[in-house]
């Protein structure tokens, strides 16, 4: 399926409850009392039939399907819970390639981002609220990433690969990616106001998505 067909069939879910397709398209949510935490992203894969696939960040050719949550602040106002990540760094590779030929902007390229909204730890229900591509025609939005890029590259070339730090970047971070504490590997993440940009949320304090309503 191409990505613009993917995009248009996504959002035609937008508003409705992925636990009830799980159960339709057979996917596990809970097994022995262990959540598969991949659960939604399945659904929306064998939504679009296509197959299951076992990797973080599924890749379908020519697009990628990008999974983030969304939840309600105390005052009811939707916020992004978590940061995205985007695609792994290989520091030889980022020395080499501009920002315009990087794996970051052709990533980003590819995305499509769908938002849902956790509502409890139970995953009861969940609302797929936005379907979303990265607008590269907004230039303001484009050259921070490509500042934040062209940051991680510098201190690489100046102080190597261990120098990277969760803390730089404006949207989009170096953080480290596997399994434990002493993980040495690095990917390039989206942080919050990165994927609030991309899916187009108000900034906190415009405006209240009620609980009854899909979001728009």
């Amino acid at each position: 399926m191409e990505r613009d067909q993917a995009i248009l069939k996504l959002k035609l879910l937008e508003g409705a409850d992925l636990r009830p397709l799980a159960d339709n398209h057979s996917v596990t949510v809970w097994l022995n009392g262990k959540l598969n935490k991949g659960w939604c992203g399945h659904v929306l894969e064998r939504y679009l039939e296509l197959p299951i696939n076992s990797s973080q960040s599924p890749n379908f050719g020519s697009w990628e399907l990008k999974l983030v949550s969304l939840k309600k602040d105390g005052a009811g106002l939707l916020v992004v819970k978590e940061t995205m990540a985007i695609t792994m760094i290989d520091p030889v590779n980022v020395l080499q390639k501009s920002f315009e030929e990087s794996h970051l902007l052709a990533k980003l390229r590819k995305a499509v981002v769908c938002a849902r909204l956790y509502e409890s730890g139970e995953e009861i229900c969940t609302r797929l609220l936005k379907v979303a591509t990265f607008d590269l025609g907004n230039s303001e939005i484009y050259n921070q990433v490509k500042a934040d890029y062209d940051l991680v590259r510098g201190a690489i070339a100046e102080s190597g690969f261990g120098a990277l730090t969760g803390k730089m970047g404006v949207l989009v971070q170096p953080r480290t990616k596997g399994p434990g504490h002493g993980s040495t590997s690095r990917a390039f993440y989206a942080r919050k106001e990165f994927v609030r940009r991309i899916l187009g949320i108000p900034v906190i304090g415009e405006v209240s998505i009620p609980r009854n309503q899909p979001g728009k």
